[in-house]
């Protein structure tokens, strides 16, 4: 029976709703965080501004890896949710805490004791490097806490608990903007610190998100019931299901991290105008893009748990109906993120009048992309690889990363000097080109993979 375009079934959009709020509004309040850290440094000048999102930039690479290990989990847990084998559940969360914390270790290493390599991949400006490395080697120490809650809350998404990220963002918001205008500023007799009061603000922050997600994990979760013995799990037969579908999964978000890496590498390389505007327009391109996201991610665990219960049928019609959503979404945040260039002037009152200029021109940018942004991502992401089919994924964006992205984006720069607009637009045509993929992958269903094992032969393994 062919798939219909819209699915009649009320319980669906109910369903997609309920998992997209609670997450949408975790991003926002996360993103909001990063926005008024970006205010009130930018209060310092144009300098600090590109210092922390130089510092961030390293940050954002530690992010990727291990959305990447979480990615893999989710894909794999929620099908055994749909078959709701919890043991299996806990051993992939086992598998995944390992991976993750074995990377911020890594990366606290790297950032603290060797701070001015690190900051040399992305900056060749002196006084922008001399301002991360003071805001970087306090923030690094929050690594371990940041992979600790993102784990445990990778561990509540598979189960479709997905509140507690809200509320546990909402106490972020209130600490970090609390102790950032306390400790940048020098209010409630404390001393200015300036750019590392920003930093200590953030680890205290993300110090909170652990200590409310281990409490919660430990007395109020009663899906999993998750111990501290439970990260001595293991099982050969998942952890070779996890390597064969999780590694193109964090291969993919690897690839991404380090186009990241270069993107921030070559504006980085354009002056600190160019830095400072493309850390404002992202800023907010966060913030606006939230409810997108949020569809998004609730649309892996719908999918993901349809595919593991083996009901296919109902997989494609659930394909077909968030192909729409996903346009509407794009419409709908495209014209809000131009309208954003308005609050440029409001929320950033001391940059330079070229710094506003080129972040107009990035929005722009940004507004067309963000169209292809919301049904590309959702359909590879949310649809094909919690499907099943993880490799593709990596296999698309590597392909568009190292022979379209990265490419025009040097030539751009560096040979034909062009604009810092012409430049970005190079490093995110990506977000439109996709969507031509996305369209015929999705819609021949040759992605739809139960990659979940018996029960029996998962203990035995």
């Amino acid at each position: 029976m062919e798939a219909k375009w819209l699915v009649r079934d009320k319980n669906f959009y109910k369903k997609l709703f309920l998992l997209a709020l609670p997450m949408a509004g975790q991003s926002i309040l996360t993103f909001s965080v990063g926005l008024a850290d970006n205010i009130m440094v930018g209060q310092l000048g144009d300098t600090a501004l590109s210092g922390v999102y130089m510092a961030n930039q390293w940050m954002t690479l530690l992010q990727k890896f291990v959305t990447g290990f979480s990615t893999a989990s989710l894909v794999l847990a929620t099908q055994y949710w749909g078959r709701r084998d919890t043991e299996s559940i806990k051993t992939i969360i086992a598998m995944t805490a390992k991976f993750c914390l074995a990377c911020s270790l890594i990366f606290f290493v790297l950032a603290f004791f060797f701070p001015r390599f690190v900051l040399g991949m992305y900056t060749n400006e002196e006084a922008v490097i001399e301002e991360s490395i003071r805001y970087m080697q306090i923030v690094c120490i929050s690594y371990l806490f940041y992979c600790v809650t993102e784990v445990l809350m990778t561990s509540m998404k598979c189960v479709e608990t997905v509140g507690i990220g809200l509320y546990i963002s909402i106490c972020t918001l209130i600490v970090n903007v609390g102790l950032n205008y306390v400790l940048i500023f020098g209010r409630l007799g404390m001393p200015a610190l300036g750019i590392r009061g920003a930093a200590v603000a953030t680890l205290a922050a993300r110090v909170l998100e652990a200590v409310i997600m281990l409490y919660y994990v430990k007395v109020k979760d009663h899906k999993l019931n998750l111990v501290l013995r439970d990260i001595f799990r293991h099982s050969r037969i998942l952890l070779k299901d996890y390597i064969h579908y999780g590694i193109p999964i964090f291969a993919g978000s690897a690839v991404w991290g380090l186009n990241m890496t270069v993107q921030s590498a070559i504006f980085g390389r354009l002056g600190e105008s160019a830095i400072s505007a493309v850390s404002i327009s992202n800023n907010l391109f966060n913030i606006i893009s939230v409810a997108m996201y949020g569809v998004s991610s609730a649309t892996g665990i719908i999918i993901g748990k349809t595919v593991g219960s083996g009901d296919y049928e109902r997989v494609k019609q659930y394909a077909k109906t968030l192909q729409l959503v996903f346009v509407g979404m794009g419409i709908v945040t495209a014209l809000l993120m131009y309208g954003s260039h308005w609050l440029i002037p409001v929320l950033y009152p001391t940059i330079l009048p070229e710094t506003a200029e080129v972040t107009y021109q990035l929005i722009c940018v940004l507004s067309i992309m963000v169209l292809g942004t919301a049904y590309q991502v959702s359909c590879l992401t949310g649809i094909v690889r919690a499907g099943g089919c993880t490799h593709f994924v990596f296999v698309n964006d590597t392909i568009f990363v190292c022979c379209v992205l990265i490419p025009s984006g040097l030539i751009a720069a560096f040979v034909l000097g062009a604009p810092a607009w012409v430049v970005f637009a190079c490093l995110k045509c990506d977000q439109l080109l996709k969507c031509i993929v996305a369209v015929i992958k999705v819609n021949r269903f040759k992605w739809i993979k139960n990659i979940t094992r018996d029960a029996a032969a998962v203990q035995k393994g």
